[in-house]
């Protein structure tokens, strides 16, 4: 099979492969954390760089291993991140709190397995969690406070 990327179209894709093994759980910083399961094919990725007129993009370790150089992980892909980070930390926190508190209205303890919601309790789920949204939505973490060894 023949792939044609412009220079652009190739820098594009460097970035989505940056952004892929980011949340896959590699950090450029450390080449140990490269997921075996992505490693041969992101190696490849980053390794044709230099073919497509994006070698400044990339950059080689002393055994011989490419990774992206920080004109590939600053800018665009950096300020992806940044959201991507947020939207899952906002998205997490009110869900999860809104499960927490919906599990003890239920009168259920904390951490138990718990049967899943019925519908009408997956209605109040999701007005807990709008509550959330909007209380952090105005006031971010600022209003929240961990109560240690207690209930919040």
């Amino acid at each position: 099979m023949k792939v044609s990327f412009t220079a652009k179209e190739y820098a594009r894709l460097l970035e989505l492969a940056h952004l892929g093994l980011w949340v896959a759980g590699a950090r450029p910083d450390d080449p140990g954390t490269m997921p075996a399961r992505y490693a041969d094919v992101a190696e490849k990725v980053f390794g044709l760089a230099e073919n497509f007129g994006c070698a400044d993009l990339v950059e080689t370790d002393v055994n011989g291993q490419h990774y992206p150089a920080e004109k590939l992980t600053a800018g665009p892909a950096e300020q992806a991140l940044t959201d991507f980070t947020a939207d899952v930390f906002w998205s997490e926190l009110a869900l999860r709190l809104a499960e927490r508190d919906l599990q003890a209205e239920l009168g259920r303890p904390a951490g138990d397995e718990a049967p899943p919601f019925t519908e009408a309790q997956e209605e109040r789920l999701r007005l807990i969690e709008e509550t959330y949204w909007r209380e952090f939505e105005a006031h971010g973490t600022d209003h929240v406070v961990v109560l240690r060894g207690g209930q919040g």
